[in-house]
């Protein structure tokens, strides 16, 4: 698949099949993340792959958007090893690069994903104190999000609102 056709599939997954990918599917998603671009390349991203009845079940503890996804990867970043923005640079403000960092990783394995025929859902809609105790994830990860992995169910196609797109004069300035 071309990238363009990939960026123009790409959607977000709301009923998924039980069809579970295959394990060569999963670590190609996974390695398209560990490709991703990371501030400064400190690759801080720790990623953590959920499937099977158990696992799954804790994922359900965190969030009401699984919409079925047999595999679940949450995304997250070590806050010991995400470079930090120094304030004495620009304009005074701390903050970890982990969050960019994170969404890097996400977006690439998306994208694979897609490539690959399978369909995600990017959810922002966690408990992540839940994930950290149902998984026992070291408090130094911070969950960012949960990327649902599966195939496509019968109604799990692109919502009405996927295409609309505001056109670029509304979005974009030249300066």
């Amino acid at each position: 698949m071309e990238l363009q056709e990939a960026l123009e599939q790409r959607y977000s997954c709301r009923q998924f099949s039980a069809e579970e990918p295959t394990r060569d599917q999963i670590v190609a998603v996974l390695e398209a993340g560990r490709l991703a671009p990371t501030a400064c390349n400190a690759q801080s991203v720790r990623l953590f792959v959920a499937q099977g009845a158990e696992a799954l079940a804790k994922i359900d503890v965190a969030t009401h958007c699984r919409y079925g996804a047999p595999v679940c990867v949450i995304v997250g970043y070590d806050t010991a090893v995400a470079p930090m923005h120094d304030p004495e640079k620009y304009n005074g403000t701390e903050f970890s690069f982990g969050d960019q960092d994170a969404t890097s990783v996400l977006l690439h394995m998306a994208l694979k994903a897609t490539d690959l025929g399978l369909a995600t859902c990017w959810l922002g809609a966690i408990d992540d104190a839940a994930l950290h105790a149902e998984f026992g994830i070291p408090e130094s990860v911070a969950i960012r999000a949960v990327l649902d992995l599966g195939f496509a169910g019968e109604k799990g196609g692109p919502s009405p609102k996927h295409t609309d797109r505001k056109p670029l004069e509304e979005t974009v300035t030249w300066l």
